[in-house]
C-alpha cells in the first residue's frame, strides 16, 4: 500500500481546548480551511478545497482510497473532523473503513518514549531545521482558526479570513505543508521500531471509545453549579466578615493574618497553607476561634471548587454525552492510558453511604436540605462528581475492576512464592505480608488489627524500592504510625519478599550490562532487554520487550555515576515535575515499576479486546478498572473475562471484582 501523509487546518466557534474535539468538530460553524498532503517521498501539495481535482487527484479522493496507509499526527483529529466535513457536504466515505487505515505519529512517537507535541517530538529526535514544525504556527491559528474579538484594528470583525491578511493567509498554508514534512521525517525515523500490529488495534478501540463518549446527568451537573456557586458566595462572605481580608482565598493574605492572629502559638512562621498544613494545625487545636473557623473555612473553599462540573458542561455535545476523556499511551513510561478535559483519572473519592439521596437533592437544588442532612455540602458535591456519569436510558453501567492487580504481577514476575499462594487461595495480600514480617500464624491477622495497618502500608509502598519516604508519602504517619517504627516496617518487609528484592538488582544489573557490552539479555524468561540503535535514523534505545511483545523504550541512554557514585542509567524524557524534556536517571526498583505498570496496563488492554470482541460497550476505564454500558446484567461475564488466563501470561493469577449500578462511582 501507498502511505498518504496528511495534516489539516480548521475553524471552529467552540474552544476546543476546553470543550474537546468533538464538540469542536460538531459545531455548525466548523470547516476546513486548507489540506496538505504527500504520497510517499514525493512533493507536498496544500489545497484550500479538499475535494477540488489536481495533478494527482483530490485529497479527499485519496483519503478514502483503500489503496493507502494514511498517517496524520494526532491521527484521530483527521479521521473525525474530516468524517464530520465528509458528512455534511455528504462525500461518500466509511468512516470505519478509514479508521482501520489510519496511522497516528503521535501514538507511535509515544510508544518510543517520546514527548506529545510535533514541535517537541521534532526536537526531542533531532529533526533538522528544515525538517522541523515553523513556529509560527499558533499566532497562526489564533488568526485564522478561532472567532475574533471586534475591535476598530480589525473592523469590527468577528473572525478573519484569507483576503484579511493574505500574507499570513500564505504563510499559513506553508505552515501546513511543514507539518506533513515533520511528520513523514519522523514516521520514517520511527520505522525501525513500527507500533505493533496489537498497539494499532488498542488505538482504534481508543479512537471508537473516545468517539461514543459517555452521558451525563446535565440536570444534576447544572444543579451542583448551581449549588457549588451558592456556596461558594455564603462562605466568602463569611471569611470577609472574620478576617477583613479583601481575598481570604489569597494565600498570601490569609498566612499574613493568621500568623498575626496567632501571634507565637504556633512554632515559627506559617509560609503555606496546603491541605495537610491546615489538617495539622485544625487537629493540634489553637486558642483562636476566629482562626479556627478561618482554617475550616479555607478546607471548605477548598472544595467548592466546580472545576469537574464545569468541564462537563463545557464538553458535553447536543446528544448529552461527553467525549475524548481518555488519551492512548498517555503515560509514555509504561503505555498506560491517561484522563483528559474532565480527567476522569484523578477524580475524588466516595465514602457516603447516601449517594442516591445526595443526587437527588443536587438534581433539584435544594440546598436547605443539603445544609441539613451533610456536614459540609462542597464535600457533598465533591464526592457526587463521579455519579455525573450514568449509562443510556435502559442501560445500567458494569462496572469491574482487578484485584490487587500490582501485587499479582509483581508476584508473577519476581516468582515470590508465598505471595503467589495467597493469589492462588484466599487473596489477603496485606493481611498475609504482615504474617510473613511478623512471623504470626496463618490467618492471625485479620481487618482492623495493627499488623494489618503496617503489612497494607507496606505493600503499598514498598515494592519498587521505595524506604521509610515512600512509606510516608502513602500515609504511613496519618495511619498512626511513627517514623521510629518506619525502619523496621521497610526491613521486615524486605526479609519477607526476597524475590521481589532480587527482581530489582537483578533487571539493574541486567540493563547495565547491556549498556556496557551492547548483548541481547534475557531475564527471567519473561523480559528481554536490548541497546537498539539506527544509524540511518540517528535514533537510540533501551528497550524492555515485555511477555506480551510490545516494549519499553528509554530514548538516548547512557551511563553515568548516580546517587551513590556507582554506574547508573540515563536516558532522555519528559522530567515528571518540569515536564520539559531531559536527562532523567533510574534505579532497579524505577524499572521493575515501569515493567509491573506497563503488564498491568496490558492486562487491562487483553480485558479491553475481550469486551469489544464479545460486543459490550466500554464507556471509558480508570486505572484498571472498566466501565461497561450495557441494558442486562451481565457482570458474571465481564468477571469471568477478567479471570481468564493470559497467553502470553502462564501462571498469572487474575480477579476481577464489581458490582452495576445507575451512575458512576466507587463501591
Amino acid at each position: 500500500m501507498m502511505h498518504f501523509y496528511c495534516d489539516i487546518e480548521t475553524y471552529s466557534g467552540v474552544d476546543i481546548k476546553k470543550a474537546g474535539l468533538y464538540k469542536y468538530a460538531q459545531s455548525p460553524d466548523f470547516e476546513i480551511l486548507m489540506a496538505a498532503w504527500a504520497l510517499d517521498n514525493d512533493p507536498v501539495h496544500i489545497t484550500e478545497d479538499p475535494t477540488a481535482h489536481g495533478v494527482e487527484g483530490s485529497f479527499l479522493g485519496w483519503l478514502t482510497s483503500e489503496d493507502v496507509l494514511v498517517h496524520a499526527y494526532n491521527a484521530v483529529f483527521e479521521w473525525y473532523c474530516l468524517c464530520q466535513y465528509m458528512k455534511r457536504i455528504g462525500y461518500p466515505h466509511d468512516p470505519e473503513a478509514l479508521l482501520r487505515r489510519m496511522r497516528c505519529t503521535m501514538a507511535h512517537g509515544l510508544y518510543c518514549g517520546y514527548p506529545a507535541g510535533l514541535s517537541a517530538i521534532g526536537e526531542a529526535i533531532g529533526l533538522p531545521q528544515e525538517k522541523k514544525k515553523l513556529g509560527v504556527g499558533m499566532s497562526l491559528i489564533r488568526t485564522f482558526c478561532v472567532p475574533q474579538k471586534p475591535s476598530k484594528a480589525n473592523g469590527g470583525r468577528t473572525r478573519t479570513l484569507p483576503h484579511h491578511e493574505p500574507e499570513k493567509w500564505n504563510l499559513f498554508k506553508s505552515y501546513c505543508v511543514q507539518d506533513v514534512v515533520a511528520e513523514r521525517e519522523i514516521e520514517r525515523r520511527l520505522s525501525p521500531w513500527p507500533l505493533p500490529e496489537r498497539e494499532q488495534q488498542l488505538w482504534e478501540l481508543d479512537c471508537r471509545m473516545n468517539a461514543l463518549g459517555v452521558k451525563i446527568d446535565q440536570q444534576m451537573v447544572d444543579g451542583a453549579l448551581a449549588c457549588g456557586s451558592e456556596i461558594h458566595e455564603e462562605l466568602m462572605h463569611e471569611a470577609v466578615a472574620i478576617s477583613g481580608l479583601p481575598n481570604p482565598k489569597s494565600v498570601l493574605q490569609l498566612t499574613k493574618w493568621l500568623n498575626e492572629e496567632l501571634d507565637e502559638e504556633v512554632d515559627g512562621e506559617l509560609t503555606d497553607l496546603r491541605k495537610d498544613t491546615v489538617s495539622d494545625l485544625l487537629a493540634k487545636g489553637v486558642s483562636s476561634d476566629a482562626a479556627t473557623r478561618m482554617l475550616e473555612l479555607r478546607q471548605q473553599l477548598g472544595k467548592t471548587s466546580t472545576k469537574k462540573y464545569d468541564a462537563m458542561a463545557a464538553a458535553v455535545c447536543d446528544d448529552g454525552r461527553v467525549r475524548g476523556l481518555l488519551q492512548y499511551y498517555g503515560a509514555n513510561r509504561t503505555g498506560r492510558y491517561a484522563g483528559r478535559l474532565v480527567q476522569i483519572h484523578n477524580l475524588p473519592k466516595n465514602h457516603m453511604e447516601t449517594l442516591s439521596f445526595a443526587r437527588e437533592l443536587v438534581r433539584s437544588r435544594n440546598l436547605d436540605m443539603l445544609r441539613l442532612m451533610y456536614s459540609s455540602v462542597p464535600d457533598t458535591l465533591s464526592q457526587l462528581i463521579r455519579t455525573a456519569f450514568i449509562p443510556e436510558d435502559g442501560h445500567h453501567y458494569l462496572i469491574a475492576d482487578f484485584s490487587a492487580i500490582e501485587a499479582r504481577v509483581i508476584a508473577w514476575l519476581a516468582g515470590e512464592q508465598w505471595r503467589l499462594d495467597v493469589f492462588a487461595t484466599h487473596g489477603k495480600i496485606y493481611e498475609a505480608s504482615a504474617e510473613q514480617m511478623f512471623h504470626l500464624p496463618p490467618g492471625s491477622v485479620q481487618k482492623g488489627s495493627p499488623e494489618r495497618q503496617k503489612g497494607k502500608v507496606a505493600e503499598l509502598a514498598l515494592g519498587y524500592g521505595g524506604s521509610s519516604g515512600a512509606l510516608i508519602a502513602m500515609g504511613a504517619l496519618d495511619m498512626g504510625l511513627t517514623e521510629d517504627e518506619l525502619p523496621d516496617i521497610v526491613a521486615r518487609w524486605r526479609v519477607a519478599s526476597p524475590r521481589i528484592v532480587a527482581l530489582w538488582h537483578d533487571l539493574e544489573d541486567t540493563a547495565l550490562e547491556v549498556m556496557r557490552t551492547g548483548l541481547s539479555l534475557k531475564i527471567y524468561g519473561l523480559l528481554r532487554l536490548e541497546r537498539e540503535s539506527s544509524p540511518q535514523t540517528a535514533q537510540d534505545f533501551l528497550t524492555i520487550t515485555l511477555p506480551v511483545g510490545r516494549k519499553l523504550f528509554y530514548p538516548h541512554p547512557f551511563l553515568a555515576p548516580g546517587k551513590f557514585g556507582n554506574d547508573a542509567l540515563h536516558y532522555m524524557g519528559v522530567a515528571q515535575g518540569s515536564k520539559k524534556w531531559s536527562t532523567i536517571p533510574t534505579f532497579g526498583g524505577k524499572l521493575v515499576e515501569n515493567v509491573v505498570q506497563a503488564i498491568a496496563r496490558d492486562c487491562l488492554a487483553e480485558v479491553l479486546l475481550r469486551l469489544n470482541a464479545a460486543g459490550y460497550r466500554t464507556v471509558f476505564h480508570v486505572h484498571d478498572e472498566a466501565v461497561v454500558e450495557h441494558p442486562a446484567d451481565a457482570l458474571p461475564d465481564i468477571l469471568s473475562m477478567m479471570a481468564e488466563s493470559i497467553p502470553w501470561a502462564p501462571g498469572l493469577l487474575l480477579k476481577g471484582d464489581g458490582f452495576v449500578s445507575d451512575f458512576y462511582k466507587k463501591e
